[in-house]
């Protein structure tokens, strides 16, 4: 059996274009998994497998990819740094113990790195931090360190210094054995040697390891009293200190170096083994119920307890659907049957594979703290937990963001009509922000998705990967409808004519709820007036009412119904009576509630150069964006703003055009707003348009 202590789970996640792809090349180099390194930039990249992926230069979806350093097994996982790949990050960090946050030496902490620290926090992911790109022109490790604690209110741990930056960095100081590691121009990792600390270094490196200490020896009181005493602690006591508190997520161990010139990796990947926690090691996932309650017991990383494993990931390949797990619990053999406890059916376990990207190893068995692909599942999706069929549990489930655009596609022919189906569902399995809805009334396929490029790159991977020939719409936005006041009101649904009848009134009042809440039900019927068997009914008529607005027909949001009062009859009263009066109460009311269109607003964060900061923020005021601030980096400028969706459509065709080709921006959902008048009546008037054509 397999010693758990010596697993380390981890992904690599950044900003785009941060590095982490070219990390993970060397990491795969130095530990003999490749033998040649493919770079980024020449489309060769182990884990830049998709055509997509190699065109562009970034990476679409996470890769898993296993490998050994020091007698320790690695599974990586190289996710996504574009903000609309996010749901990738999210997922992958649900299933992983630890990360590396690669920052880049002159762009320093940028927007989509936020959003990851935020992702990583959330899910109490411990990290070591790499600091890329040093040899980049305007690069300042320092001055990254200062951004992690500002930005991020991180704390950055710093265990090695820079030796020369931009063209002349050649090396690191590793602060805990006070000895420099310099590597030579060839480009190759192995070529380096240990030396003592430069001269002109050696005050920076006192005060540095001072500070090092200090912070390390917070975990540890017996080794800070005999530090206090004059004692220096030995190294492995710093180690086990440093260990302890950055599982406690007490600080970030920070490294640095250059990933594109092989310098600074090993150091690095020791920190992995080192302050990295394994699975054991990691807060047990919670267990919940098969109705989502929690039952208090938790999936311990134990492989004799029963079976939990958790499907995060499903991928489609030239083989077959691929469902990556992560194993918490118990064993996987091959010839298994488990329960998919979502769907309350059971899969049999065929082959289990163990990833190189898009290579694969054959495997007989996994067991908790592993993760492998499984072939050939049938009903298995994102979220759903495998587990033992005489002793089922459910793990806490993934929760995706809801999308933001949507466009319609039609295939050319006829006879793509099957095989688009057929397609977008693999698609839709693989990626939960990607979503589908076929409109009842135009019979149009409308995909929908988190932006422009994640749109772009589905609609290139079914007439790639899929040969399917598609036509596009135009992207539309999600606008969804609110009510502004609040009314009082009473509606009697009343069918008494021959047989049976159906009767049921209900006085209720709607009025708005706040921003984000959704809808909310509420009763305070007393005395029985309606009866208490009828208010779930009469909640359901709202609540499917509400997917349809009053204005142009978008799903109505964050609005409370109180049912104050009614009646009923004796006999013809029935739930479906109250359903039915609630849904008429709901087209005779919201009209008078002051109904109004909101649109989806994204915070927007752009990088230009600093002679051109007027004619960005010139050209964002004009798509009624709201500055939120300006910060000046090494190489230009950052700005941030809260735009609405609908103005942002080819923005990087004309940011580039502005910035002659140097500026750089990255979008993420933040809220609905109110949407102007003007704006407001145009799309009224297209959705009526719609309707009548149809």
């Amino acid at each position: 059996m397999a010693d758990l202590s010596n697993y380390r789970n981890i992904g690599i996640f950044a900003h785009v274009d941060a590095g982490k792809t070219t990390t993970t090349e060397r990491i795969l180099k130095l530990t003999g998994k490749i033998h040649k390194t493919g770079e980024v930039h020449d489309g060769e990249a182990t884990t830049d497998f998709m055509e997509q992926e190699q065109e562009r230069g970034i990476t679409i979806q996470s890769a898993a990819t296993s490998c050994e350093w020091d007698k320790h097994r690695l599974n990586i996982i190289d996710t996504p740094g574009h903000v609309d790949f996010t749901i990738e990050v999210y997922r992958s960090l649900k299933v992983l113990d630890g990360g590396v946050g690669v920052f880049c030496g002159s762009g320093g902490v940028e927007p989509q790195s936020e959003t990851n620290w935020r992702y990583a926090n959330e899910s109490e992911v411990a990290r070591v931090i790499f600091v890329n790109k040093l040899d980049r022109m305007g690069a300042d490790f320092y001055r990254v360190v200062q951004q992690i604690k500002d930005v991020l209110a991180a704390r950055p741990l710093v265990m090695c210094l820079p030796i020369g930056t931009e063209d002349d960095f050649t090396g690191i100081v590793d602060l805990l054995t006070e000895k420099a590691w310099v590597w030579d121009n060839s480009g190759n990792p192995e070529n380096y040697e240990i030396t003592d600390v430069p001269e002109d270094m050696k005050d920076d490196v006192a005060k540095w390891r001072e500070e090092l200490v200090e912070t390390a020896l917070e975990m540890d009181d017996d080794a800070m009293e005999k530090y206090l005493e004059g004692e220096n602690p030995d190294i492995d006591t710093l180690k086990a200190a440093i260990r302890k508190g950055t599982i406690a997520l007490e600080w970030f161990p920070t490294y640095c170096g250059s990933a594109f010139k092989n310098k600074g990796i090993q150091p690095m990947l020791n920190a992995v083994v080192d302050y990295l926690p394994d699975p054991t090691q990691v807060k047990p996932q919670p267990e919940v119920d098969l109705e989502g309650n929690e039952t208090g017991e938790f999936a311990t990383v134990d492989p004799s307890r029963p079976l939990r494993a958790l499907a995060f990931k499903i991928m489609d390949d030239r083989y077959g659907a691929l469902t990556f797990i992560r194993v918490y619990s118990g064993k996987l053999a091959k010839g298994d049957t488990v329960l998919n406890t979502f769907t309350g059916k059971t899969e049999r376990i065929g082959r289990i594979v163990e990833m190189n990207a898009d290579d694969r190893i054959e495997l007989d068995s996994a067991q908790a703290g592993d993760i492998v692909a499984v072939l050939g599942m049938k009903n298995v999706q994102t979220g759903h937990t495998l587990a033992d069929q005489k002793n089922p549990a459910t793990l806490e489930p993934m929760v995706f963001p809801d999308p933001v655009i949507s466009i319609a596609v039609s295939p050319k022919d006829k006879a793509g009509n099957e095989k688009m189906g057929i397609a977008i569902g693999k698609m839709v399995a693989e990626d939960p922000s990607f979503r589908v809805m076929t409109d009842e009334e135009s019979g149009e396929t409308i995909l929908m998705g988190m932006g422009e490029l994640h749109l772009d790159i589905k609609i290139d991977i079914l007439k790639r990967t899929h040969g399917v020939d598609v036509e596009v719409g135009k992207p539309q936005v999600a606008y969804r409808e609110t009510i502004t006041q609040t009314i009082e009101d009473t509606y009697t649904h009343k069918k008494q004519s021959g047989g049976s009848g159906q009767y049921g009134r209900i006085d209720y009042t709607i009025s708005p709820a706040e921003s984000g809440a959704g809808f909310e039900f509420e009763s305070k019927v007393t005395g029985g007036n309606v009866p208490r068997e009828y208010w779930p009914a009469v909640e359901k008529g709202f609540s499917q009412s509400m997917d349809e607005g009053v204005l142009a027909g978008y799903p109505l949001l964050d609005f409370k119904v109180t049912l104050n009062d009614g009646a009923f009859h004796a006999v013809d009263s029935s739930a479906l009576a109250f359903e039915i009066a609630a849904k008429a109460a709901y087209r005779q009311s919201i009209p008078k509630a002051g109904p109004q269109l909101i649109e989806p607003v994204m915070k927007v964060d752009v990088f230009t150069p600093e002679d051109h900061v007027g004619d960005v923020i010139g050209d964002l005021n004009r798509r009624r964006g709201m500055i939120g601030g300006q910060e000046p980096g090494a190489t230009g400028v950052r700005i941030k703003a809260d735009v609405p969706l609908s103005e942002m459509f080819g923005y990087i065709g004309d940011l580039r055009t502005m910035t002659s080709g140097r500026g750089q921006f990255s979008m993420e959902f933040s809220h609905y707003s109110a949407c102007p008048k003007n704006v407001a009546d145009v799309v009224i008037k297209e959705a009526a348009e719609r309707k009548a054509a149809k």
